[in-house]
């Protein structure tokens, strides 16, 4: 089943278009990757799935069911901008968040212990969030976000603000939460964050929806047929109408690095056994394209976006 669909939806203002005939498809207990440059309408569709501002045409639909404001609580959402009272104390901050959510306060308070234990926060229960520094605040805004066990969460640039270790804290609850079932969206332009987590990505530039796909697929679809081989010496060369080399350089003592693309109908067997018979092969590995240069070269080669 589909957590999301979108289907054709489109959202104008006066001066420019935000998001032009878009159509997304999120499997259910999937990590799904948004992404797009500054501007792209990733923060619009975002709003629209929350029911802050309406498209103009089109439809979602959130598990199999019309998109309604019934779903609200189904849903956790952490913004960009982050939304805490400033001088609302932290745990009066999530008691009242999760009661906004259908959560009884006795429920919030038996989930809350769990979550501030887990991320070592109980000590702030009666700070001040205009105290707390912006990783911290950030600490208590994911809580509040997850808290009601919401089935799809929506997450835009969730590890601003953290350093390498929180980054990981929140990197294994996001890993947690989809093995128990929740369905998580994340916006973001961290290109090792979608390598790192996301099963699905699509790619929004200037309103228009460019790449959709499971990620492995995407990745499979621009590989180009290139190898990265470790060898001793390079007083070689392989046939020019069967391979190019790209690149070589010395690595240390006479070992080289060489990337080879094999030309046409030709077969990395074909260049493992051309290679060992002209020199000591200590490694050979196909280099597929990250997802950042993907990115980059989606973004760049069509003008007419």
């Amino acid at each position: 089943m589909e957590a999301l669909t979108a289907k054709s939806v489109t959202k104008r203002y006066t001066q420019h278009t935000a998001l032009d005939d878009v159509s997304i498809t999120i499997p259910e207990k999937s990590i799904y990757g948004l992404l797009g440059p500054n501007g792209a309408g990733k923060t619009t569709l975002i709003r629209i799935i929350n029911q802050i501002i309406d498209s103009d045409s089109g439809d979602i639909s959130i598990f199999n069911e019309k998109l309604s404001p019934k779903h609200i609580g189904t849903i956790g959402y952490l913004p960009e901008e982050r939304g805490l009272y400033k001088k609302l104390k932290v745990g009066e901050q999530l008691l009242y968040l999760a009661q906004l959510k259908g959560m009884s306060k006795a429920e919030a308070l038996d989930k809350l212990k769990v979550w501030l234990t887990k991320f070592e926060i109980k000590d702030w229960w009666n700070k001040k969030v205009e105290d707390l520094s912006k990783g911290m605040a950030q600490k208590v805004q994911f809580v509040s976000t997850v808290l009601h066990e919401p089935k799809l969460i929506i997450l835009d640039e969730p590890f601003s603000g953290f350093d390498p270790i929180n980054a990981q804290l929140i990197t294994n609850e996001i890993l947690e939460l989809r093995d128990k079932g929740s369905t998580i969206i994340f916006s973001t332009h961290r290109m090792e964050t979608v390598e790192a987590l996301c099963d699905h990505i699509a790619l929004i530039n200037k309103s228009k929806k460019i790449l959709e796909g499971p990620k492995k697929q995407i990745k499979d679809a621009y590989k180009t047929n290139t190898f990265l081989v470790e060898h001793i010496g390079n007083n070689f060369s392989l046939p020019a109408d069967q391979y190019d080399l790209l690149e070589q350089h010395r690595v240390e003592d006479n070992h080289h690095h060489s990337t080879i693309r094999i030309r046409g109908a030709g077969s990395p067997n074909q260049l493992i056994r051309d290679l060992v018979d002209r020199t000591e092969v200590h490694s050979f590995v196909e280099k597929i394209p990250t997802m950042s240069e993907i990115f980059i070269s989606l973004v760049k080669e069509d003008p007419s976006l």
